[in-house]
C-alpha cells in the first residue's frame, strides 16, 4: 500500500474578495494579465488577503536509473554524481539563480548510484543505488517507492516555515523515465512522449522509444492489464524513478501543509501526474513554472489546463526554470499586496 496524504481541496469563501482587491488596484481590469492569476491563487492557497512570500526554499532531488544501460540518454551515468557535486559547488545554472534572487537551494540524494561526500547544502536520503532497468523487470520495490514518496515529504518539513517551495531534478536518463511514468499512467504512446531530453538526435529518440514501449510491454504482461490501467503503486513499481517520487512526495507534503510550489519543466511535471492520482486536489497548490522545449509536455500542461509563467524553450531541468519565475511571482504577491486601490490613491475609476 502507498504512503497517504491528505490534501484539502482549496476553498473559495475569500474568492470574491481577493478578485475584487485585484480588480480595484490602479489598473485597467486585467491589465496586469497573468500577475494577477498567480497573486489569486497565492491568495487562495494562504487564504488571506495579505499573502506573504518572504522565505522561499529550493530542493533538487537526485537519483541514477538502470534503463540508461540501454541508451536512453545522451550522457553517460557518471555525470549524475558530477553535476550534484556541482550544484554543491554553485557551478551549476540553478546554483547561480538561487543565489542571484536569495533562495537557498538543497541538494536531496534519493538514489545517486554513488555515495556523495558529506557537504552541508547535501541530504542524504538515498533509498537505493539507482533504480532496476525497468526494460528487463520492475524499476522499484513498494517498500522503495514509500521511502523515496516519504523522503520528499520529509525535506519539506525539515524546510520549516518556508512560504514557496520550489522543485528540480537531477538524473541522467530521467526525461525517459518521465516519457515512460507518463506513458503509463495516460496512454499516450511513446513516440509521442519521448523527447530529445540532454540532447539526443532523431535516431536517439526513436531509439528511446523503442526502449519504452518495450518496457510497457514487460509491464503490462506481468501486470496483465494495458497501459492507462494501471494503479499509481504499479506504475511506481514498475517504471518509476526515485527522484521523480521524491517530488510527488514533496508536492503532497506542501500541498498538505497548505503551502504553494512552483512546478520546473517535463520531469517535475511528471511527478505532479503521479501526485494527482493519489490527491487530485494538489493540483490546486502548483504554480507551473515554464514551457520547456521536451515534446510532451506541451501536452501535458494542456492536461493540466496550466498556463506556465515563462515559455523559454528550456530543456535544462535542475529546477532552472522554477527558480527562473521566482521573481515573476514574488512581483504578483507584491502587486497584490502593495499597489494602491482607485479609493487609497484618489484615482478615478472607469464608468
Amino acid at each position: 500500500m502507498l504512503k497517504t496524504f491528505q490534501v484539502a481541496p482549496l476553498g473559495s469563501e475569500l474568492d470574491d474578495d481577493i478578485q475584487h482587491k485585484i480588480d480595484f488596484k490602479t489598473k485597467p481590469p486585467g491589465a496586469l494579465g497573468g500577475l494577477e492569476r498567480i497573486a489569486f491563487q497565492v491568495a487562495r492557497i494562504q487564504r488571506t488577503l495579505v499573502p506573504k512570500l518572504e522565505k522561499a526554499q529550493m530542493l533538487v532531488f537526485a537519483a541514477d536509473h538502470g534503463a540508461v544501460d540501454k541508451g536512453i540518454s545522451a550522457f553517460p551515468q557518471e555525470v549524475t554524481p558530477q553535476m550534484v557535486a556541482n550544484f554543491l559547488a554553485g557551478g551549476a545554472a540553478v546554483s547561480v539563480f538561487c543565489k542571484q534572487h536569495n533562495v537557498p537551494l538543497k541538494v536531496v540524494d534519493v538514489g545517486v548510484k554513488v555515495d556523495m561526500p558529506d557537504h552541508p547544502l547535501l541530504s542524504k536520503r538515498k533509498v537505493a543505488y539507482a533504480s532496476q532497468d525497468f526494460s528487463e523487470q520492475a524499476a522499484l520495490s513498494l517498500e522503495q517507492v514509500n521511502q523515496a514518496l516519504q523522503a520528499g515529504a520529509d525535506e519539506v518539513d525539515a524546510c520549516g516555515e518556508m512560504d514557496l517551495l520550489l522543485f528540480g531534478e537531477m538524473g541522467i536518463g530521467n526525461t525517459g523515465v518521465s516519457s515512460c511514468m507518463m506513458s503509463a499512467i495516460t496512454g499516450t504512446k511513446p513516440e509521442d512522449t519521448a523527447g530529445r531530453g540532454t540532447g539526443l538526435d532523431d535516431a536517439g529518440v526513436s531509439k528511446k522509444a523503442q526502449i519504452i514501449a518495450t518496457s510497457l510491454q514487460r509491464a503490462e504482461q506481468e501486470l496483465n492489464k494495458p497501459v492507462g490501467e494501471w494503479a499509481p503503486w504499479e506504475v511506481a513499481t514498475q517504471v518509476g524513478g526515485l527522484e521523480i517520487l521524491a517530488m510527488s512526495g514533496a508536492m503532497l507534503r506542501s500541498a498538505e501543509l497548505g503551502k504553494p510550489f512552483v512546478v520546473d519543466g517535463f520531469i517535475c511535471t511528471v511527478a505532479l501526474l503521479f501526485a494527482s492520482k493519489l490527491q487530485q486536489a494538489v493540483v490546486d497548490y502548483a504554480i507551473f513554472a515554464h514551457q520547456s522545449d521536451e515534446q510532451a509536455h506541451k501536452a501535458l500542461l494542456q492536461h493540466f489546463d496550466a498556463t506556465p509563467i515563462l515559455k523559454l524553450d528550456l530543456r535544462l531541468g535542475e529546477g532552472s526554470g522554477a527558480i527562473l519565475s521566482y521573481p515573476i511571482i514574488k512581483s504578483a504577491v507584491s502587486f497584490f499586496n502593495e499597489m494602491a486601490s482607485f479609493e487609497s490613491a484618489g484615482v478615478s475609476n472607469a464608468s
